[in-house]
């Protein structure tokens, strides 16, 4: 009986396999959370040898911090596209809730938790929370200067009011993520707040089709 010839996985350069490396703990993170990014789990997901993880990632505390980086920039980036659509700050501010409270964006949330925990211990991880948690920050302050200058908002520190907003969003999420109370409503929960918050007229952020 002749011997099978074993076929040789083609080659790849580095930037292609530095690629599918993140890639994998990118997708992982998603599906299990950031604490299952790890050298072998991230070995097997892209089908290579740990070590060879290990070649292009020596460092696992910078590619978790890298892979939160990239999981949360990209959400920021859809939600500002999704935003602009919008044909004005009620609408976007709306919105903005309704996208980050409706329960599609949970295994973010998942990350986002676990970053906040996981960072007490990995400085890299957590300069990347701070980062992008200024960068959340800056999406919301945006649209509620807008609103203060065209749509009725009344605030006098609209970098103040984002971080509450986001503070309670962050909240209701992470509640939601061990089912406490009725995870559905907490869109609907905030909307109140939010408008009294900011001096709108009950029902202003509901959403108009």
């Amino acid at each position: 009986m002749s011997t099978p010839v074993r076929t040789r996985a083609a080659r790849k350069s580095p930037a292609e396999r530095s690629a599918e490396i993140a890639e994998a703990a990118r997708v992982l993170a998603l599906e299990q959370g950031l604490t299952a990014v790890t050298l072998r789990a991230i070995a097997a997901r892209a089908g290579v040898a740990p070590a060879l993880v290990a070649h292009y990632q020596p460092s696992m505390d910078a590619l978790v911090a890298d892979t939160f980086a990239t999981i949360v920039a990209d959400e920021i980036d859809e939600v500002a596209a999704f935003l602009a659509a919008r044909p004005g700050p009620r609408e976007r501010l709306g919105a903005l809730l309704d996208t980050l409270l409706d329960g599609t964006r949970d295994d973010v949330t998942i990350v986002w938790v676990e970053a906040w925990a996981m960072g007490r211990r990995n400085e890299a991880l957590a300069a990347s929370v701070r980062e992008q948690m200024d960068a959340w920050q800056a999406v919301v302050q945006g649209v509620i200067e807008d609103g203060a200058a065209t749509a009725g908002f009344q605030t006098t520190d609209a970098a103040a009011a984002a971080w509450q907003l986001l503070g309670m969003i962050d909240g209701l999420n992470a509640q939601a993520l061990v089912r406490w109370g009725d995870a559905s409503a907490r869109g609907s929960m905030i909307h109140g707040a939010v408008e009294g918050m900011l001096g709108l007229e009950r029902g202003a952020l509901a959403a108009h089709d």
